[in-house]
């Protein structure tokens, strides 16, 4: 008797220390699903976040596309209008010298003029 209630003992030891295995592999799988799943929710993200990035990217070659053009649309009006301005600026200054010199012989004529008049001339 003394030996089937060892045996008895050691068999309830081994099934309640298979029940500890159980239940240790279940959490252990449970562990794993939500670890799994929680995986699969971060990858999702991170690819819709890349979709993102790939339609923002696309935007902003489409918008770079477009200042491109424009920019090779202005660049002749924009080398007009330097040199309107380089050939104003000339003019100008032609002009000022003309003027001075009219302005140095108006002088000379009116000096004259009161010269003439005063009787010094």
């Amino acid at each position: 008797m003394e030996i089937d209630a060892a045996v008895h003992r050691q068999l309830g030891e081994l099934v309640a220390g298979m029940r500890g295995l159980q239940e240790s592999i279940r959490r252990l799988e449970e562990g794993s699903v939500r670890a799994e799943d929680k995986a699969a929710t971060s990858r999702a993200a991170v690819h819709q976040r890349m979709d993102q990035l790939v339609d923002r990217v696309g935007d902003l070659e489409a918008a770079v596309s477009t200042i491109d053009s424009n920019v090779a649309e202005m660049k002749p009006v924009t080398d007009d209008v330097k040199r309107w301005k380089l050939m104003g600026i000339g003019a100008l200054g032609v002009t000022g010298i003309a003027a001075m010199a009219l302005g140095v012989s108006f002088a000379e004529a009116i000096r004259r003029i009161v010269f003439v008049i005063i009787g010094k001339g």
